[in-house]
């Protein structure tokens, strides 16, 4: 069997190791400033790419990523294992069962945020296919084609970290975003993958059979190849040692289904991606193990694969700023335009509805994928590549700030305006998060004189829809009750600790709950995001256990608020 030599081994071994000890350095450092990680990881390949170290020593450039021959090879299969998982991590973040319970807000949007920019997207390439950096051999309608969709659409990894980071991702903001978002995801990396299919060479008599398998086997993942996952993962959990069991069974079926897809002519990735959301869709994976698939992903496999992408392409010499400023403003507008129309269709208030406006404009590592896939078939050239890579990194930075804004102005009160003695649960009784959302809603039933059943279904509802446990020993179960004069805060605290599936693992001994008026939004959103910050120090929830009085608490959650800037 053909191997590499001890040269091309240690070319490789030394290649890959700096690359990923640069695009993890430079990953941190961009999310130590509050900027995604992917920004950090595409700079350092810029900097180990041909833009910076081809351009001071194109010998050192071309001895550790040569463009060809079998370390070329080598470095091509590691980002392609890479991206097919970080596919898989992407498919993960998908909850099938949000659309459901979203009614019917979420595929509003959804359609919006992706009919605006698609028709705008269409319409532009085709009218102006020069302007927009269509190759010149490329077909017109295919470009057009992808021109549209990859302004249509979104990246649920950064939108689903930037609603965490501002502690909205298990809001009912954050939820119709996400809806949206995964409908959003399917929709464009099925069409996607249709395109990649007809430019792959496939004959126009197999395209139909090429149509046929990939929905056959959409329908058949997402129907009884989820239920038949969801069935085996107790028997994983049972008999195999965790985490390496789950994630070993995620790795198996991610890879066979990547192989499948690409066998039909369909990328690989459709494959991955597909196989993720069936495991995510599955009740018996527990959120600890999810974040253990990310972080393997995102640690390892991820950065190399963002860095490899600059090494491909000189970011100066192939930079054009009309062109890079023509896709930004027409992708930004765009989807700006079309997530604020959905939002207001279905019914959400004008300031609720530009925050899931710019939410849902953050594109992030999935244009990048769409971008670098286009660029290995041909079908765009350089230049549309980097405006593609340049525009992704802005919105994908531009969202975090745009919402925390919106959200300062949304609502002036804050969660010590709410709260007094009444409301605050020592020693809490409850075993499980269903008894300790009774336990609160009784506490608050005593103020509000409302229904204690009424109150409990309302939460239940919510929290059986997505579990609020945030992480840090924190859990906020909220509902926005009709009827309801004023917010209410009920703040209890459980020595033993309460599982809430909070992302970390860690058990809740900080439960809080969030009663809002049906028509107040902005209360919601800005006690959420307050608590996020303030139990974003991890020794918070022992401070609140260790306080003798309501007092002795109220300041160190006053000290706490003081410190944070929402």
């Amino acid at each position: 069997m053909e191997s590499l030599s001890a040269h091309q081994v240690l070319v490789m071994l030394l290649s890959f190791g700096l690359l990923l000890g640069v695009a993890r350095i430079l990953g941190e450092i961009a999310q130590r400033l509050h900027q995604p990680a992917v920004l950090g990881e595409l700079l350092a390949g810029v900097l180990l790419g041909p833009t910076v170290l081809g351009w001071f020593s194109p010998t050192t450039n071309a001895f550790l990523f040569p463009l060809h021959g079998p370390n070329a090879l080598a470095l091509s299969a590691i980002t392609t294992l890479a991206v097919v998982l970080f596919l898989l991590v992407a498919g993960m973040e998908v909850d099938l069962s949000i659309l459901w319970k979203q009614g019917r807000v979420a595929p509003k949007v959804s359609m919006m945020g992706i009919l605006v920019p698609f028709v705008a997207g269409f319409g532009a390439a085709w009218w102006q296919p020069d302007l927009l950096g269509r190759e010149g051999m490329a077909d017109p309608f295919l470009f057009a084609l992808f021109f549209a969709t990859a302004l249509s659409i979104s990246a649920l990894p950064v939108i689903a970290k930037t609603l965490m980071d501002l502690g909205l991702y298990r809001s009912d903001l954050g939820m119709v975003v996400v809806g949206a978002a995964i409908v959003n995801d399917l929709i464009g990396w099925i069409i996607f993958a249709f395109i990649l299919g007809l430019m792959g060479g496939q004959a126009s008599a197999s395209i139909p059979n090429m149509i046929l398998l990939t929905l056959g086997f959409a329908l058949f993942v997402l129907s009884l190849g989820r239920w038949l996952i969801h069935r085996a993962m107790p028997f994983v959990q049972a008999y195999t040692r965790w985490p390496g069991g789950e994630l070993s069974f995620a790795l198996i079926l991610a890879l066979l289904g990547a192989a499948f897809t690409e066998w039909i002519g369909i990328h690989a990735i459709f494959g991955s991606f597909l196989v993720g959301v069936a495991i995510g869709d599955s009740s018996h994976l527990r959120e600890r193990t999810r974040v253990i698939i990310d972080q393997f992903v995102s640690f390892i496999f991820a950065p190399v694969f963002f860095a490899a992408i600059g090494l491909q392409v000189n970011f100066l010499t192939h930079f054009d700023p009309v062109l890079t400023a023509a896709v930004l403003a027409i992708a930004t507008l765009c989807k700006l335009l079309g997530g604020y129309l959905g939002a207001r269709w279905g019914g959400m208030p004008v300031r609720d509805s530009w925050a899931v406006g710019f939410a849902m404009n953050a594109r992030g590592a999935m244009e990048i994928i769409l971008g670098l896939l286009a660029l290995q078939a041909g079908l765009i050239g350089q230049r549309l590549f980097v405006a593609l890579v340049i525009m992704a990194i802005v919105t994908s930075i531009m969202s975090g700030p745009v919402m925390r804004v919106i959200i300062r102005h949304a609502s002036k009160r804050r969660l010590v305006d709410l709260l007094h003695s009444r409301l605050v649960v020592r020693g809490m009784k409850a075993y499980n998060r269903q008894d300790a959302v009774r336990e609160l809603c009784v506490a608050a039933c005593e103020v509000t004189g409302q229904d204690c059943d009424l109150l409990h279904a309302a939460v239940w509802e919510r929290e059986e829809s997505l579990p609020t446990g945030l992480g840090h020993g924190l859990a906020v179960p909220h509902a926005r009750i009709p009827g309801l004069a004023r917010p209410v805060v009920v703040l209890g605290l459980s020595e033993k600790g309460l599982d809430f599936d909070a992302p970390d693992g860690k058990a809740a001994q900080v439960v809080v709950l969030l009663l809002s008026p049906a028509e107040d939004a902005g209360v919601q959103l800005a006690v959420l995001a307050e608590l996020a910050h303030i139990f974003r120090d991890e020794r918070m929830a022992q401070r609140l256990l260790d306080t003798r009085s309501y007092t002795d608490l109220m300041a160190q959650l006053k000290t706490a608020a003081q410190q944070i800037s929402l």
